[in-house]
């Protein structure tokens, strides 16, 4: 009877469970800025079913980090008619819920909107925020003469040390910041004070979000967190003789965060009853240096672990998680951001047929042949329909 069923039933209705899944970048792929992209719209209406749900596990990779999950996980439902839930949203600095050895320890924390929130979410239990210390410690902010204090106060030494740095995103006043870190990581955490020579190696550092420039509405790339991070690298450099170093850093192109999106699509998967395993997955992106180095440095490791090589590999921290099932990793670059293959100062090929220079971050090698996409496409409805016609998938 079984087989006079699965016979009698159109191909579409026989459709067997999904074997890949998608991870899709936000800013220039799905959205610029406030605005929805059409071909976004479009695309949400192949991968979404009659009943509204998915047909694929799909998760949402952003390096935004200036938000709660929960909110951009609505704003992703509105703009894109689809019901988005949080655990299907990677902001750049999720994966920091697995450094659990810092989550005790009293963290100075650097980014704007809801920091400690997202701090807290995160794990962390004990926070201070770059506007605290600067309240308690008046006369280390002394750039913008209209905030220097015009009196001399007190000095206090009733201010537990700071044990560790939170960098979870750009923060609005970036001299403030990087004069509060630099003094954190020079006084070994208690910047009232100050030491003879700076400590090293110093206070352990945590970041997310290394992209150099994102796309929003105006023509040109904006300055990202990857940017704040290199200031902040340059000057401790030239203080200190000594680089900057960091526990972890997170967010695209790290292998943490492709990890960490591979672990909730195949939870994605379990929860849909998909019983196939989840063995290739689909990077959709518009930054050559986030999006497809990161996507192709993930599917480097994902060849090498299966050689039991993959720790030569690893910038920004490894997590040991279960065998993956995982066979391959493609990148597809889009052309409704960042890059374009047309326009000069984007981060494609226009450079006078010179080679581009490199946008990444410092701990991440330049390897040119990771940053060429598996596929290059106008946007993200063509991504997915190049993915469902290689997967056999009715559009």
């Amino acid at each position: 009877i079984w087989a006079w069923i699965a016979n009698s039933k159109p191909a579409s209705a026989m459709r067997s469970p999904p074997t890949f899944g998608f991870l899709l970048d936000i800013d220039g792929v799905l959205v610029r800025g406030h605005r929805v992209i059409p071909a976004a719209l479009e695309a949400f209406r192949r991968l979404v079913n009659s009943q509204g749900q998915l047909r694929v596990p799909v998760v949402f990779v952003t390096n935004a980090g200036n938000i709660l999950q929960h909110s951009k996980a609505q704003e992703l439902s509105a703009l894109l008619g689809c019901k988005v839930d949080p655990d299907q949203v990677i902001l750049s600095h999720s994966p920091m819920k697995l450094f659990s050895q810092y989550h005790d320890k009293r963290m100075l924390v650097s980014g704007q909107g809801p920091v400690m929130e997202n701090a807290q979410a995160l794990g962390f239990q004990n926070v201070v925020t770059v506007d605290e210390l600067r309240m308690a410690f008046p006369v280390l902010d002394m750039v913008d003469l209209e905030r220097r204090p015009k009196t001399t106060p007190l000095l206090r030494n009733d201010f537990p040390a700071i044990e560790g740095v939170l960098l979870l995103g750009e923060p609005i006043r970036w001299e403030t910041s990087l004069q509060l870190i630099m003094d954190v990581l020079l006084s070994n955490g208690n910047p009232g004070t100050g030491l003879a020579t700076a400590p090293y190696p110093h206070l352990p550092v945590l970041a997310s979000n290394v992209d150099l420039l994102w796309m929003a509405e105006a023509k040109m790339p904006r300055f990202g967190h990857g940017t704040f991070l290199l200031c902040l690298e340059t000057i401790y450099q030239k203080v200190t003789g000594k680089e900057l170093r960091y526990e972890g850093l997170m967010g695209k192109p790290s292998i943490l965060t492709y990890q960490y999106a591979e672990d909730l699509i195949r939870q994605q998967a379990e929860r849909r009853g998909w019983a196939a395993p989840i063995q290739k997955l689909y990077a959709v992106g518009d930054n050559p240096m986030s999006d497809v180095y990161g996507a192709n440095l993930f599917h480097q490791y994902l060849q090498m672990e299966k050689r039991g090589r993959a720790e030569e590999l690893v910038a920004g921290g490894l997590w040991k998680q279960r065998p993956s099932a995982t066979q391959s990793c493609a990148s597809i670059l889009v052309c409704t951001g960042v890059y374009s293959p047309q326009k000069p100062g984007s981060m494609g090929p226009a450079h006078g047929g010179a080679e581009p220079p490199f946008h990444g971050h410092r701990d991440f090698n330049f390897s040119p042949g990771l940053m060429e996409a598996s596929h290059v496409v106008n946007d993200v409805n063509e991504a997915v329909q190049l993915v469902f016609h290689q997967e056999g998938w009715t559009l």
